[in-house]
């Protein structure tokens, strides 16, 4: 069974970073794609970044150059480098993968299994 778990989320301060980290297990193939999405209060979940096994990456208008996804195959985990940060980025995030193997996707990164969340909290 597929499980993940983030970590890496806390409070700092406007224009500080975190790094926050998903690590990912039941699996025995390589996914097609993982993502990071976030969800704040009274607000919809939205994708954040999204990553692709062939190394392509995707991100939200609203972190692009600030934000970072990257995953390290070999623990089989996904990270999230958070620069710049803003009160606006304040959330609960989650990473979410894609069941297909990375021979059998295509297109659009699906979110078949998701992790518990973390908290990431940001003061002006």
């Amino acid at each position: 069974q597929v499980q993940l778990v983030e970590s890496g989320g806390g409070s700092v301060q406007s224009g500080g970073s975190l790094r926050l980290s998903c690590a990912a297990s039941g699996y025995t193939y390589s996914n097609y794609c993982m993502g990071w999405f976030r969800q704040a209060p009274g607000k919809e979940r939205e994708g954040v970044a999204h990553i692709f096994r062939d190394g392509r990456t995707r991100y939200a208008n609203s972190v692009k150059g600030r934000f970072t996804i990257s995953q390290d195959n070999a623990k089989n985990t996904l990270y999230l480098e958070m620069n710049s940060l803003k009160p606006e980025d304040t959330a609960m995030y989650y990473c979410a993968a894609d069941r297909r193997s990375a021979l059998a996707g295509w297109g659009t990164c699906r979110s078949d299994y998701w992790g518990q969340g973390t908290q990431v909290t940001v003061s002006s």
